[in-house]
């Protein structure tokens, strides 16, 4: 249990959700300011399992399984598999000496048939156990800020190779356990509340076998659109969810009956609108912050393809790419190598990322470590390793093939 200002635990949690969000950024007068894309949730962006955090997180179009609630439901109907169940366990801020959060993921799908697939996540993520105080030191309980997400979903099968598929999400962000804040350091304010929404999710995608060696997959995901998050009574201050579009491509080689590679590709686009801008020059979409704040979350997804204060070429800035690799050996072993974009004034996330995994008979066993490419990391998965287990049903492996 860890001692901490009330204060200085939202700036933390503010702070987190900074380093797992997009930015944006504005050059006039000889200078370059960042003005960073925050969310609401920003846990619902981070990749859940081992599998496609080791491939630099591109999911989009990889190869169906039970992770494919976070990636695209659309490929639930397309699993090898009859059904699966997936988990994941991941150390959150270890590189800061930090024990006790930590982010859970459960996942799985059925196939009812050859047509139809349903599925469902639980994604959980404990920020420990605090003791907080407030300005002046007066002691005011223990709180254990937590988030979660839950879904279900369903996947159809529309054409040979073609699916569809949507899924809807219960979010839930309890980060002060309804505490009195106020902005000057008075023991009474406003009061808190846990941030409540529904959400949801839509996907299509597409596989096809070229020939005996080659195939190739692509894949369409829009994902968490909903309201907005109210942390509070003053409705006039809500956040934005973390609405995300990814477009992915996988390409399959099989060399042999016993060795293949995957090379996926993922484009993704917070469909949130930019913030404004502190500078002498205005934002022409977003004057002030108010008028901000009164954005509606689907006028923003629209809002989000064009308001950059520096146009085109800053859209373009903050696009996050992902690349991974795959190769598999008689579809048992496998190991992955991947590397995620982000610009340097977008955020600048920028790491490699590196994994593998084991299949025997129903089993399987992931895991994935990240390493930072630029000299200041401000991704708190840092150095931390991802473990994955998962059950496919209706999938036996062995070493022999026809």
């Amino acid at each position: 249990m860890k001692k901490l200002n009330l204060f200085i635990l939202l700036a933390m949690l503010a702070g987190i959700a900074q380093s797992q969000t997009s930015g944006t950024s504005f050059t006039g007068q000889n200078k370059t300011k960042n003005n960073y894309i925050s969310t609401g949730m920003p846990i619902l962006q981070i990749a859940p399992d081992a599998v496609s955090s080791a491939l630099g997180d591109a999911g989009a179009a990889s190869t169906p399984d039970a992770n494919s609630a976070h990636w695209n439901v659309a490929k639930f109907v397309q699993a090898e598999g009859k059904g699966g169940i997936t988990t994941t366990y991941t150390p959150w801020l270890r590189k800061l000496g930090v024990t006790d959060m930590n982010l859970f993921y459960l996942g799985g799908y059925y196939k009812i048939n050859n047509r139809h697939a349903v599925g469902a996540s639980l994604t959980y993520f404990s920020l420990g156990s605090l003791q907080c105080t407030d300005w002046e030191g007066n002691d005011r309980g223990t709180y254990k800020p937590n988030e979660f997400a839950l879904d279900v979903s369903y996947s159809l099968l529309v054409a040979d190779g073609l699916s569809i598929g949507a899924s809807f999400r219960y979010l839930r962000s309890d980060l002060t356990n309804g505490m009195d804040i106020s902005t000057d350091g008075s023991a009474s304010g406003a009061t808190t509340k846990a941030a409540q929404m529904g959400a949801a999710d839509i996907g299509i995608y597409y596989q096809k076998e070229i020939d005996a060696q080659n195939e190739f997959a692509v894949g369409g995901f829009i994902s968490n659109l909903g309201g907005k998050l109210s942390y509070s009574d003053d409705d006039t201050q809500k956040e934005f969810l973390p609405t995300n579009l990814r477009l992915g491509a996988r390409y399959t080689y099989h060399v042999d009956p016993y060795n293949k590679i995957n090379v996926l590709f993922d484009i993704n686009k917070l469909l949130v609108p930019t913030p404004p801008i502190n500078d002498s020059t205005k934002n022409k979409y977003y004057a002030n912050r108010a008028e901000y704040n009164m954005t509606s979350a689907m006028k923003g997804v629209f809002q989000s393809f064009y308001d950059a204060p520096g146009g085109f070429k800053e859209e373009m800035q903050e696009l996050m790419l992902s690349f991974g690799a795959e190769y598999w050996y008689s579809d048992m072993f496998a190991v992955r190598l991947g590397y995620f974009y982000e610009n340097k004034y977008k955020g600048g996330r920028q790491y490699l990322s590196v994994g593998a995994g084991i299949r025997y008979n129903v089993f399987g066993f992931d895991f994935s470590y990240l390493i930072p490419t630029t000299t200041i990391s401000n991704n708190p998965l840092t150095n931390t390793v991802r473990i994955s287990l998962s059950v496919d049903f209706g999938v036996k492996r062995s070493l022999k093939r026809d």
